[in-house]
């Protein structure tokens, strides 16, 4: 079991403290809940509260200190009580790209993989009459997901190192990203209207 040292609340209140736009909100709402989601889903639901705090903290410095993403980190996870397991496993996410911390733990190996996905995800979603997830098929994701102008910004090369991480097919990780995202998409959009 990992000690978190950070409840919800605190951590909430510290992705607020470095994150005000509501873009940057709606993705850490929306990796914590896929976490928890994935967390679940993988038989560790006992440990779904700090996959998800995981996911909510992961992009922590991102706003305002894109230079240092994933280094900035560790200092303010640290100045407010995170664990060192805690600040590993939420900076192991930038591997490759601003960190050489490699992700070894499931948790860790699931983040890599879906945060980027995420983004895919919900701008496949805005394209769509209905604005939402909950009615996008596979296969339509993975037109957008082959179409490398659309969304140019989500690395589909992270996408499939971190399938390959987990040793998934590229279509299990995007089928089950997908299903954590339809399934927490009202409570997503709740958070996003409480912290506006």
């Amino acid at each position: 079991m990992h000690e978190s040292k950070l409840s919800r609340e605190q951590a909430v209140a510290l992705l607020k403290e470095y994150n005000k736009e509501p873009f940057h909100l709606q993705h850490a709402f929306t990796v914590e809940a896929v976490m928890k989601w994935f967390a679940k889903e993988l038989g560790f639901e006992a440990e779904s509260e700090y996959w998800g705090t995981v996911g909510l903290l992961h992009d922590l410095d991102f706003e305002m200190y894109p230079e240092e993403h994933c280094v900035k980190a560790q200092e303010l996870l640290k100045e407010a009580g995170a664990g060192e397991d805690m600040i590993y496993s939420i900076c192991c996410h930038g591997y490759g790209l601003c960190i050489d911390w490699e992700p070894k733990e499931l948790m860790e190996k699931v983040l890599y993989a879906s945060d980027e996905l995420t983004g895919l995800i919900g701008a496949a979603a805005l394209m769509r009459p209905s604005k939402s997830t909950k009615d996008m098929e596979l296969k339509s994701l993975k037109k957008k997901f082959k179409d490398k102008k659309f969304a140019a910004g989500c690395s589909r090369d992270v996408i499939r190192s971190g399938a390959e991480l987990l040793g998934w097919e590229l279509d299990e990780l995007l089928n089950k990203t997908l299903a954590a995202m339809q399934a927490n998409e009202d409570e997503i959009v709740a958070q996003c209207e409480a912290h506006q």
